[in-house]
């Protein structure tokens, strides 16, 4: 993480879920991180609808142009990006694993803008929808509204050996005969 904003939250959220994977949303007190409300966001983890934005901060509409309240996250990206990064967000909610991103947009005078996303995952209860929350951080101060987002890099933050694969954790709750195709 190289943005401020990101390692913050990160730090922040990081001390709040302890030895769990993720903290319930009730832990995170919004006046904990005053400073960097502007830049942080809430997604609601529905795919079908582009993971609409449930809270947008000041700044983080600012760089959209709009208020971004119901809106789609994946609608931000250009459409080269956009399975990428619903890709990326589905599995940060599935696997309760964070991950940061590095983006680049074009600003009003045609030069580019460099962000960084961070997005981390809610632990997910029964009865309540998944939700994400996150960082959307440029490195300049003065961006104005940007154009589409592009994402240039991006990794998880987390080991992979340590979590099961979404196919394996599916299996092991499957009860009864199992038939395995392919297999002698």
């Amino acid at each position: 993480m190289k943005h401020p904003s990101s390692r913050a939250f990160f730090a922040y959220w990081d001390k709040k879920r302890g030895s769990a994977r993720a903290p319930d949303r009730a832990d995170i007190d919004p006046a904990a991180v005053r400073e960097l409300l502007g830049d942080i966001f809430v997604l609601s983890c529905d795919p079908k609808t582009g993971f609409p934005f449930r809270v947008a901060g000041t700044r983080v509409c600012a760089l959209a142009g709009s208020d971004l309240k119901d809106q789609g996250f994946a609608a931000l990206f250009a459409k080269a990006s956009r399975r990428e990064i619903e890709e990326i967000t589905t599995i940060v909610a599935d696997e309760t694993l964070g991950a940061i991103a590095g983006l680049t947009a074009e600003r009003e005078d045609g030069s580019k803008a460099h962000l960084e996303l961070l997005l981390l995952p809610f632990n997910a209860r029964p009865h309540t929808p998944v939700s994400v929350t996150g960082v959307l951080a440029p490195f300049d101060d003065e961006c104005g509204a940007l154009g589409p987002f592009t994402v240039t890099s991006w990794r998880y933050l987390h080991q992979p050996e340590k979590l099961l694969p979404r196919a394996i954790r599916k299996l092991q709750i499957a009860r009864g005969l199992m038939v395995y195709e392919g297999l002698r």
